[in-house]
């Protein structure tokens, strides 16, 4: 067609930008420009970053924030690239799932203290650069955002009701296209919670990633939390304010232009829409769906996946299979399972001769009576914080405009840093003289509390509407309606945030055992002062020490308490 014989007002309106075009071209040019000022540096040298102290001026915090949210970012991609592969590969492989649903929960187990030891490892790759220390540090809190993610993903796909898995066969899916067609957008709401409280965790944790020291290697990375060390090393209140202020402008920033879009966006993937239900708003979502630039990078991403591997409808055609051969079979999972088994007997070998050449056996029985009381701790909190926030998700969940509300404000609650409350805990302890064996067990709770808050939000969401409606229509209420229909409902979603949140208390205990504000130190018995100390002092024996005993508190829980309890929300709960 001639463009002389299309109208003017069909021309302007198919080529001439928009103010959706112009606004979001603002905003990608505003990103880059963001990323340019955050990679600042990264190239330059480790020796001239080392003599540039960090400094308290408020104004500096621009800069810092930068810096801090690109790392989130960074670390944000890196967690959801592990959770496609990692997650899925567990949840449709039966020989893998035995391997790496039990790494993962070892992997939530160690603190992020424990991974710190891998500076030296980042800084070996690039001698002398920033750049490895900017590794590292996205590394710590990737650590402090992955495993999370991995659980939701893992438990959705596990969970996809069979009435779609038999759709998906119908419609000759490969697995590629089934990957995103299915499995995807039905793990999405969830997922996007799990983002969120994987963004907060990084948060909670900033401290230790930027501030990295172990044993006579410390760097200090501009960021908020590197000012935040600071500040509390100086006892400046003043600088802990602006602090909070700039971490709540970024978490502002991100709730906007990331979480509320994929929020709003996450209604397309539900499978029960109620009637009359106003959907989640969003203005950064008009925008990318009204602006022509981003719809064009859009339709080029589809574009991609369509032509992704295995992607052609042909090769996902039913197939005649050979019959299997049992015996074979039965010999390669032999095979298989032995080899894990041995690995694993390697393995503890390994660690236990590494240990035992500098720390007396004695001292591991007193590491393992201390890690029966962060247990206990984490025991205590994790029903207290059930008691409190399964009702309060509930009525949150089964009200979509409360929700959105609630949502930027528990993800603020949710990344804020423990260390942000030591002036207030150890000033308390010390002017009441408190037990901080007692005291200071509330600061493990803190950040992942918030766990078992979102996922139960998600899982009353995804109450059906036919069930409410015939539990209305019935009057079941009171205890009975909590019974019979709330609790069955969010179970599943409780369980796999209860798991993350006891894996993130005994995380939180290195921080949470040990107050600091000024020359004041509290320390708190348990495992987790022991990791911190031992860390702090370079002793990698006793750091390893702490780390597998930790490790194996939280995997025996996993394996007799959890575990037991997911198989049963998976078996009796699921959709279908």
């Amino acid at each position: 067609m001639r463009l002389d014989r299309i109208p003017i007002s069909v021309l302007k309106t198919r080529f001439v930008p928009g103010g959706w075009d112009l606004l979001a071209f603002a905003l990608v040019f505003a990103f880059l420009v963001y990323v340019a000022e955050a990679a600042h540096g990264l190239a330059g040298s480790l020796a001239r970053l080392q003599a540039t102290p960090i400094s308290l001026d408020p104004r500096a915090l621009v800069h810092y924030a930068a810096r801090t949210g690109l790392r989130m970012l960074l670390a944000m991609f890196a967690s959801l690239m592990f959770t496609f592969t990692y997650a899925t590969l567990a949840a449709k492989s039966r020989r893998a799932e035995v391997l790496l649903v039990p790494l993962l929960d070892i992997l939530q187990s160690v603190p992020i203290l424990g991974f710190s030891i891998t500076l030296v490892f980042f800084l070996s790759l690039t001698p002398g650069r920033v750049a490895g220390a900017e590794m590292a540090a996205i590394f710590l809190i990737f650590t402090s955002q992955a495993w999370n993610m991995a659980f939701s993903f893992y438990h959705s796909l596990r969970s996809i009701p069979d009435e779609l898995n038999e759709a998906a066969r119908c419609f000759q899916l490969s697995p590629w296209m089934r990957f995103w067609r299915l499995e995807v957008p039905f793990a999405m709401p969830a997922l996007i919670w799990n983002m969120m409280m994987s963004m907060s965790g990084g948060w909670f944790f900033v401290v230790a990633a930027e501030a990295i020291s172990v044993g006579n290697t410390a760097v200090t990375l501009p960021g908020v939390g590197s000012y935040i060390a600071l500040a509390i090393g100086q006892r400046n209140l003043a600088a802990i304010g602006w602090a909070i202020a700039a971490m709540f402008l970024v978490i502002l920033i991100y709730d906007q232009l990331l979480f509320r879009p994929l929020t709003a966006s996450a209604d397309w993937f539900r499978l029960e829409q109620e009637v009359g239900l106003t959907p989640s708003r969003s203005w950064a979502l008009t925008m990318m769906r009204r602006s022509r630039f981003l719809a064009f990078v859009a339709r080029a991403f589809a574009a991609l996946l369509r032509i992704g591997p295995a992607a052609s409808r042909q090769s996902a055609a039913v197939r005649p299979t050979p019959p299997s051969n049992l015996r074979r079979e039965r010999l390669s999972d032999l095979l298989w399972y032995t080899g894990i088994a041995l690995t694993g007997v390697a393995a503890l070998w390994e660690t236990a001769w590494f240990v035992l050449a500098g720390v007396q056996p004695a001292e591991i029985g007193h590491v393992v009576v201390l890690g029966f009381v962060t247990l206990l701790r984490v025991s205590v909190l994790i029903a207290l914080a059930t008691a409190l926030w399964v009702p309060i998700g509930v009525a949150i969940g089964l009200r979509p405009r409360v929700a959105s509300i609630v949502q930027p404000i528990a993800q603020f609650l949710a990344a804020f840093p423990v260390n942000l409350l030591f002036p207030i805990v150890v000033s308390g302890i010390v002017l009441w003289r408190l037990n901080p064996d007692i005291w200071l067990s509330p600061l493990m709770i803190l950040g992942t509390q918030w766990y078992i808050l979102f996922n139960v939000i998600v899982g009353a969401s995804a109450l059906s509407t036919d069930l409410r409606h015939v539990s209305e229509n019935l009057r079941v209420r009171g205890w009975l309606w909590w019974r019979r229909v709330a609790l069955p409902a969010v179970f599943p979603f409780y369980v796999t945030g209860a798991i993350t949140a006891s894996g993130g208390s005994w995380n939180a205990s290195i921080v949470a055992e040990v107050a600091t504000w000024g020359k004041e130190k509290l320390t708190a018995t348990g495992l987790g002062a022991y990791i911190a100390e031992a860390t702090s002092a370079g002793d990698f024996r006793r750091t390893v020490l702490g780390i597998v005993v930790m490790s194996l508190f939280v995997v025996i829980l996993n394996r007799l308490f959890w575990r037991p309890l997911y198989a049963r929300a998976e078996r009796k709960f699921r959709l279908s």
